[in-house]
């Protein structure tokens, strides 16, 4: 493992030339999710915002009845993530913020998000009122948009309320997201 020459770099190297062996994403900028605790994530985008770490939390309307009144909330979503945008090098200045808990990672490194998936979940947000957290899903019919702000995209068709729903799915953190759409821009993917 690489970690002793890891170490030796401090977050004000920006050659990657000066140290032979290291990867190009440990210098280069990716799309990360980190997994936060309970109900922080709101929280943990004011100290990315404050750090100057680029950052996203996706947020979707949600109308919610308490006793006395009804009250519209913005909630994460994806609960328990904000994804980040950094080079490996800089995480400390990440993972040091309170209520962050790690990286997503596979076998002990962190795996980044390809920057499509980011950019499909700012797309739903942009196209639509009627976007939702929705159970993870793995099987189901398969379609392609044809047209309209998520061109190109595949997920997974469902009904609800006599209403079509395209369903995103996410692998890498195991989470999907619903968005209403017209039948007219979908068909079967391959």
């Amino acid at each position: 493992m690489r970690l002793a020459s890891c170490m030796k770099i401090s977050e004000s190297t920006t050659n990657p030339a000066d140290y032979p062996g290291m990867e190009a994403s440990f210098f280069e900028p990716f799309w990360y999710a980190a997994y936060t605790n309970a109900n922080h994530e709101k929280r943990v985008t004011q100290q990315l915002e404050q750090r100057s770490i680029e950052h996203f939390l996706p947020l979707y309307e949600s109308a919610r009845r308490w006793k006395d009144r009804r009250v519209c909330l913005q909630m994460p979503l994806f609960p328990g993530y904000v994804f980040v945008k950094l080079a490996l090098r800089d995480r400390l200045k990440l993972l040091q913020i309170p209520g962050v808990v790690q990286l997503v990672s596979f076998n002990g490194q962190p795996a980044p998000l390809p920057q499509e998936d980011i950019q499909a979940i700012r797309n739903c947000l942009e196209r639509s009122q009627e976007v939702e957290p929705h159970p993870y899903l793995k099987t189901g019919r398969r379609v392609r948009v044809m047209s309209g702000p998520l061109q190109g995209l595949e997920g997974i068709i469902l009904r609800r309320k006599n209403k079509t729903r395209f369903v995103l799915t996410f692998e890498l953190i195991m989470r999907s997201v619903a968005v209403e759409i017209d039948e007219t821009e979908l068909m079967p993917a391959c």
